[in-house]
């Protein structure tokens, strides 16, 4: 091969650059949008395009440059979705050579004089053709000031000017920069669909690539046809004629996916032995140990979502015997494993990224993954303890057992009922001549609140003001248990109130507390209560011989307070009185509390 047809040689991700919206593939959504607009006349003055790499963002912009600016075959066209890719126009803007179409990359020039510069020409009418584009790519990347100077020219911008921003990272935009243009998410290509893509473009190259290798790439490429597209191009150049995807497979540095459900298999079988030989038999045939870790946790995901959606197992880039492997796994492995799972390899990718050793690391990950697979289920533990036989009692009668402390003990069983000690030491239960160890019980803290009344007193002993003005007022007390509070809120009640008295009560005893929210069944507050209680001791002392006579002799006076006897003889020192801003004078001083007069 000559030196000229070498350097005439362009990639494939170049060579099979989409020049039209027909070829651009997984954009459906997109390619419409932009079709009726084109149609209707409806163009917009900006347009910003968001994906992750390899998906056609830039590719997208420079079809759009050219549909603005193409002339057509013979010079007469007008703005079109199909651009004719021969006119003068469409030939220069697709050589990246037009002087109306200016792309600039915002990673290299991220400053605002740069911006300037930019803006500079904007008022100037297009040279050769109808508008003048302006493309910026990662335009994510522009200073705060570049993004400042841009707005006004791009909220009103000349009518022979349209801008069209790419990016992988739209949450770093201004959202004053994307209220101003037309958004496009384009998504990420499906494997299916990308592996009919590389199956044309294979077939155009002239190469023979394997199914499964397609799907191999395609699996790879993570939905990004630039991606793809370069490892086809690298797969080609290793198969050198006919390319499988066991070579794909090592060119990819990625272990057998059967050799990794093999090694799926042994971890969740426990057998440590086994895994890792197999795992030293994947590292020495040239697997990366985070390369198989990261395969361990791929398939945990995928038997997982095939457990749940058994459909899910009908993926296109995965064959026909994993499938079966995985239905298989979904049936017998039970999901509590599977998250276990999924969990310590998160954990053992962190370990083996940054150790010194990443084989070690990947060793001492399966070490524990077999380890903790062989661990019971809550239901299977139970029932190894309940079909355990029951220890033979002590020597000497119903003491406690041999070698443990004397202390108090429980009988019960016997002829004589149950019987009593005084309990200093560890307990012992005995029952029906069978001895149990039990462990001393502490004092429950929550036996000294046995109704509810005595809760609000802890708050208000506690002095929380806010907490026991917001119980009194909005809480209609359902049911109550120490340690168990319903209640439906009264009017406006704060959000927050379960969670506060919840956390505050906590916080007080030591003990949980859980405070629930029912929409009826509620009584009256504290506050109501009290409300109703002055109310009927006003009624009753109305009634009362000397009052009718004061309010007789002192026409148009009325009761204020009425306050009980036995109150006024006890009085609560704790009581909280609030004070009316309204009855504090200008001039009190804080600092005196016992003012002027004393």
């Amino acid at each position: 091969m000559s030196t000229t047809e070498q350097a005439a040689y362009h990639v494939l991700a170049r060579k099979y650059r989409p020049s039209t919206f027909a070829d651009l593939i997984g954009q459906e959504a997109m390619v419409r949008t932009l079709r009726n607009a084109f149609e209707n006349d409806r163009i917009a003055h900006a347009f910003v395009m968001t994906g992750v790499r390899g998906v056609g963002k830039t590719t997208t912009a420079r079809i759009i440059a050219r549909g603005l600016n193409c002339v057509g075959p013979d010079g007469t066209g007008g703005v079109t979705i199909e651009p004719c890719g021969v006119c003068g126009p469409c030939r220069a803007i697709a050589e990246g050579r037009h002087v109306d179409v200016l792309e600039m990359d915002a990673a290299t020039h991220t400053q605002v004089e740069r911006m300037r510069e930019l803006l500079a020409s904007v008022p100037y009418r297009p040279t050769e053709t109808r508008y003048k584009v302006y493309i910026i790519d990662e335009v994510h990347m522009l200073s705060t000031s570049a993004f400042n100077a841009l707005l006004k020219t791009l909220e009103e911008p000349p009518e022979h000017v349209k801008f069209i921003f790419a990016t992988t990272e739209i949450r770093k935009v201004p959202v004053t920069v994307l209220s101003r243009c037309q958004r496009f998410d384009l998504r990420r290509i499906e494997p299916e669909e990308m592996v009919r893509f590389l199956a044309g473009i294979s077939a155009k190259e002239g190469a023979e690539v394997a199914h499964d290798a397609l799907a191999l790439i395609a699996r790879a490429a993570e939905g990004s046809a630039r991606d793809a597209l370069s490892l086809l191009d690298q797969a080609i150049a290793h198969g050198a004629g006919e390319t499988t995807m066991e070579q794909v497979r090592a060119m990819l540095g990625l272990a057998d996916r059967g050799r990794v459900l093999d090694l799926f298999d042994l971890v969740m079988e426990g057998d440590a032995a086994g895994a890792l030989a197999e795992l030293g038999e994947q590292y020495s045939a040239g697997a990366d140990p985070v390369s198989v870790l990261r395969d361990l946790a791929e398939i945990t995901h995928w038997v997982s979502v095939v457990k749940i959606s058994p459909e899910a197992a009908d993926d296109p880039t995965i064959g026909p015997d994993e499938r079966v492997r995985g239905r298989d796994m979904a049936a017998r492995l039970p999901m509590r494993a599977l998250t276990r799972m999924w969990q310590m390899l998160l954990k053992a990718l962190e370990e083996v990224s940054t150790a010194p050793n990443a084989m070690m690391a990947a060793e001492m990950a399966i070490i524990r993954l077999t380890h903790v697979a062989e661990l019971p289920s809550p239901e299977e533990l139970v029932r190894r303890l309940s079909s355990q036989p029951v220890p033979p009692p002590a020597p000497g009668g119903g003491g406690a057992p041999a070698g443990a402390p004397s202390g108090g003990v429980t009988a019960r069983g016997g002829p004589g009922g149950t019987m009593h000690a005084p309990l200093r030491g560890p307990t012992a239960v005995i029952t029906g001549g069978a001895a149990l160890a039990r462990a001393p019980q502490a004092e429950d803290p929550l036996a000294r609140y046995t109704t509810f009344e005595e809760v609000v007193a802890l708050i208000a002993a506690k002095r929380d003001v806010k907490l026991l003005v917001d119980v009194e007022n909005h809480l209609r007390l359902v049911s109550y248990a120490p340690g168990r509070i319903e209640f439906e809120p009264a009017g406006d009640a704060p959000p927050q109130l379960a969670a506060a008295l919840s956390q505050k009560l906590q916080n007080w005893t030591g003990a949980r507390w859980g405070v629930s929210i029912t929409g009826k069944g509620g009584g009256a507050t504290i506050a109501e209560k009290k409300a109703e209680a002055r109310q009927d001791l006003q009624g009753r002392a109305l009634q009362h011989p000397l009052v009718q006579a004061a309010l007789a002799a002192f026409p148009g006076a009325e009761i204020r307070e009425v306050r009980d006897v036995a109150a006024l003889a006890e009085p609560d020192v704790e009581a909280y009185v609030p004070i009316d801003p309204d009855d504090v004078p200008d001039d009190w001083d804080p600092l005196d509390p016992f003012g002027e007069e004393m």
